[in-house]
């Protein structure tokens, strides 16, 4: 992740996707406004997965932690 997308938070570009997607279901944008948002629609999106992904990695890790403790 670039700095400036570590910098927005899961929340932060959850909402911001969230009324982007409103905007662009809206319409009465220009051709030029609906594909640039488009592309920050796939930015923010991009943040999201990352986010989760990075959660989903410290909850496995978590998760084989407590098994290996469990297992000694």
């Amino acid at each position: 992740m670039t700095e400036a997308e570590t910098a927005l938070g899961y929340e932060q570009a959850r909402d911001e996707l969230i009324e982007v997607v409103r905007k662009l279901e809206a319409g009465g944008t220009s051709l030029e406004e609906s594909l640039a948002l488009w592309e920050r629609g796939e930015e923010l999106a991009k943040v999201c997965r990352r986010w989760l992904e990075g959660a989903r990695a410290r909850l496995d890790s978590a998760l084989a932690a407590r098994d290996a403790a469990e297992e000694e």
